[in-house]
């Protein structure tokens, strides 16, 4: 390996291997820890040693066997997924030992990979590149901006609004000039940090039941715009609740991911008589206008307007354990993993 650092090169990592396909709601037994050695470098490659990584919804469904936007994870490989690390070696012209870059080889310590990008650290601290200024960020923004328009005077509804996303977007809907933001989250602290620190201007706790009633008294006059990350249930609501030729954002449904129904089936023929629009979103269709929205979240992030959290689990063997966290809302605002 060639433009290596002074100190002693891994001759060995530490991943994160699917073991099992989940049956329901993924278990720690589905994962496991595996020791294996590094590869040489080939010319082109580098070497790094992994300090944050993500964990996402999304990377539920890749746990089971079945091709969506994105191949499933594959059994006794490792998993990977959103990371930032330090470069430690370097057999590429384009990206010197001593960088710090993201890439898409999480779940491990160390990563050997063809392409990565360089961030910027002194915009902002590298975990904030898988969140903030991420594609979490990015998802958040696109989907107020280019999905579901919002206009200045609206009423925005977010579900998962305590979550990486949604606690994000409220704060975007605000930016755009929206009149009231209104999110759900389940529990009461989660809720009063909604108000508290994310200037949300109500809050609803779903686990509390009456979704319908609790959203009716936060929006008496309707809703304008909703960004949809849970499904099922919160979906059914804010179509009975928006406003003729409302805008929504079909950003997750979490409430189905791990295979169970749901008898809250929404009302398409509610949203026709509407003129409601439901757009889907893949945030790597937006990547195009990632640069635009870092040089907003920056400013934003600096000026106040942008308020940012994380739930952080310590270690690559807690990784597991921070997805199974995330898929029964156990964070608040981004989860990660902190790997060294």
């Amino acid at each position: 390996m060639s433009n290596t650092t002074t100190s002693a090169l891994p001759t060995f990592t530490r991943e994160i291997h699917l073991a099992a396909r989940p049956n329901g709601a993924p278990v720690a037994g589905d994962f496991a820890l595996v020791e294996r050695e590094l590869a040489e470098l080939a010319q082109g490659q580098i070497l790094v040693r992994n300090t944050w990584m993500s964990v996402d919804p999304y990377m539920r469904g890749r746990m089971d066997d079945k091709v969506t936007y994105i191949p499933p994870f594959e059994l006794g490989a490792a998993l990977d997924g959103s990371a930032i690390g330090e470069v430690i070696a370097s057999r590429s012209a384009d990206i010197a030992v001593g960088a710090t870059v993201s890439h898409f080889a999480g779940w491990r310590e160390h990563a050997i990979v063809d392409a990565a990008t360089v961030i910027d650290t002194d915009l902002a601290a590298p975990q904030h590149f898988l969140g903030v200024l991420g594609t979490t960020g990015l998802t958040a923004y696109a989907a107020l901006t280019e999905v579901a328009p919002v206009k200045p005077g609206d009423t925005v509804f977010i579900s998962a609004a305590a979550g990486a996303v949604g606690s994000v977007a409220g704060q975007i809907a605000k930016a755009l000039g929206a009149k009231r933001v209104i999110g759900s989250a389940g529990g009461a602290v989660k809720t009063r940090k909604l108000l508290a620190d994310f200037g949300f201007d109500a809050a609803i706790d779903y686990r509390a039941g009456d979704l319908a009633g609790q959203l009716a008294t936060a929006a008496p006059e309707g809703i304008d715009v909703y960004l949809d990350s849970v499904g099922g249930e919160h979906l059914k609501v804010a179509i009975e609740a928006l406003e003729q030729h409302g805008r929504v954002a079909l950003v997750g449904a979490i409430s189905g991911y791990n295979g169970t129904t749901t008898q809250q089936t929404p009302d398409l023929y509610l949203a026709a008589t509407k003129e409601i629009t439901l757009r889907g979103m893949l945030v790597t269709s937006y990547f195009p206008i990632f640069a635009e929205y870092i040089t907003k979240a920056a400013t934003w992030l600096a000026d106040g307007t942008l308020h940012t959290t994380e739930t952080v689990y310590e270690g690559l063997n807690q990784a597991p354990a921070a997805l199974l966290g995330v898929l029964t809302g156990a964070n608040t605002g981004k989860m990660l993993v902190r790997l060294a």
